[in-house]
């Protein structure tokens, strides 16, 4: 994900958390793990787009992953510039 997300959004900022562990035993989850991903990304492919588009661009883009592995996924999708403070890591 890390990689086709930095070849089509170029991002200031990318940080791609698996975060499977925390659900564990949950309806989705994978006993290996890589279904629950936090994602944030700044770039500047999302300057003038709602919150909605940006996640839409996403989630075409991750669509493969969307729908064989990952179960899922939060983001934060920012323009350069906004607030861009990173998730804390739990």
């Amino acid at each position: 994900m890390e990689t086709k997300l930095k070849e089509a959004f170029v991002p200031e900022e990318l940080t791609v958390t698996d975060e499977s562990h925390l659900h564990a035993g949950h309806a989705g989850a994978h006993p290996d793990g890589e279904s629950h991903f936090r994602i944030h990304i700044v770039s500047e492919a999302f300057a003038g787009k709602s919150r909605v588009q940006r996640h839409r661009m996403v989630n075409e883009l991750l669509a493969e992953e969307l729908k064989e592995r990952v179960h899922a996924l939060a983001l934060r999708a920012a323009a350069p510039g906004e607030a861009t403070r990173a998730p804390r890591n739990p």
